[in-house]
């Protein structure tokens, strides 16, 4: 049976305040082909920007028409007209970053990872509410077209209970855009399946346990993780898997979800990583008894996780600010994220399942 594609209303929708002066800290290839197009195509405030590499802020001004570039970040933050600090430096170098930008009354969007273990992830937290300032982080796939607008199939009740959540991906990522990786310890769950581990809590909520599996693409690529096998289980018998490989240079690559119920099916493909970072539009197609009994639906969907995502994040912080709320991915929310990660670490290392509560 043919229907008519479905519409859902899943863009994020900025607020009424969304002039707020920011500045950017780290000027690197995410702000330059994510994070900046993305608020210049909202027409965001974004007053400068600074770099540890000088060359990098001021290529990066000139790119996208940035008016200050700053020679510290002392400077940036002592420009009052700034009130978010848009920070994409290394996860190791967030923590002192963050707190003197909270010490000097900042508003902070963070990168993720938020840290690279617990306890500094905690403290730019607990930082944030001992200065009185919102502090999101920026798990951005919670906005990509896919998961958002499965996000509003799953609130409307079109899976019925949900009974198994996979999230698969086989793809040959570019590891050669991040230099960093040949000395690296850790990759894929703390840098790339965080975000599928955080779409499946924004969309099904907390697991209790969590058993992963680790491996590596042999041969002097990386010391880290290239591959890895991760379950989530619930109480209620629900249970998730996200299984990951970074290396498959086949015909065969694929980036794929798949969420079923007791009344319904939602699949979708990520196209983003089907070539990065160009990739492909997101698919997204649903079966349910709750709104058809005979028909598979083809949802309507725009836009990419890169660059459209990424002025989710933003506009849940400028709301919260204007709001005094909770931005969604609030950092004292993400820290549960951050448990699903190290407790996957945590499971692989002693070859057993962990309980978040144990993390």
């Amino acid at each position: 049976m043919k229907v008519a594609p479905l519409t859902i209303d899943y863009r994020p929708k900025l607020p009424p305040k969304c002039d707020y002066g920011i500045g950017i800290v780290g000027c690197g290839g995410i702000v330059n082909y994510a994070h900046l197009p993305a608020y210049k195509a909202h027409g965001l405030n974004i007053l400068g920007c600074y770099d540890v590499n000088s060359e990098a802020a001021q290529s990066t001004a000139r790119t996208h028409g940035i008016p200050t570039t700053f020679e510290s970040l002392d400077d940036l933050l002592a420009d009052s007209r700034i009130a978010i600090v848009d920070i994409a430096v290394p996860a190791v170098e967030q923590r002192a970053i963050a707190e003197r930008a909270l010490a000097r009354g900042k508003h902070l969007l963070c990168q993720k990872p938020l840290a690279e273990n617990l306890a500094d992830a905690a403290a730019i937290a607990a930082a944030g509410r001992t200065a009185r300032r919102k502090v999101a982080v920026n798990q951005q796939m919670r906005w990509s077209p896919g998961i958002a607008a499965a996000k509003r199939l799953v609130e409307e009740g079109c899976l019925g209970t949900p009974i198994d959540v996979q999230i698969q991906v086989s793809v040959d990522t570019p590891l050669h855009m991040w230099p960093w990786l040949n000395s690296a310890e850790r990759f894929d769950l703390l840098y790339h399946s965080i975000h599928y581990f955080d779409s499946i809590r924004f969309l099904f909520g907390r697991p209790d346990t969590v058993t992963s599996r680790h491996t590596r693409f042999p041969g002097p690529i990386t010391p880290a993780e290239t591959k890895t096998i991760t379950v989530f289980d619930y109480p209620a018998g629900l249970q998730g898997l996200v299984a990951v490989n970074h290396l498959d240079r086949t015909r065969d690559a694929y980036a794929t979800f798949r969420f079923l119920g007791t009344e319904g099916l939602i699949t979708g493909t990520i196209g983003l990583l089907y070539d990065y970072p160009r990739g492909r539009p997101d698919t997204l197609r649903v079966e349910s008894s709750i709104l058809s009994a005979e028909a598979v639906i083809d949802v309507g969907l725009e836009g990419s996780w890169i660059p459209d995502a990424f002025i989710g994040p933003m506009a849940s912080l400028m709301d919260a600010i204007q709001r005094d709320a909770t931005p969604i991915t609030d950092a004292h929310d993400n820290l549960d994220t951050l448990r699903m990660v190290f407790g996957g670490y945590r499971s692989n290392a002693e070859g057993r399942t962990i309980r978040l509560d144990e993390v």
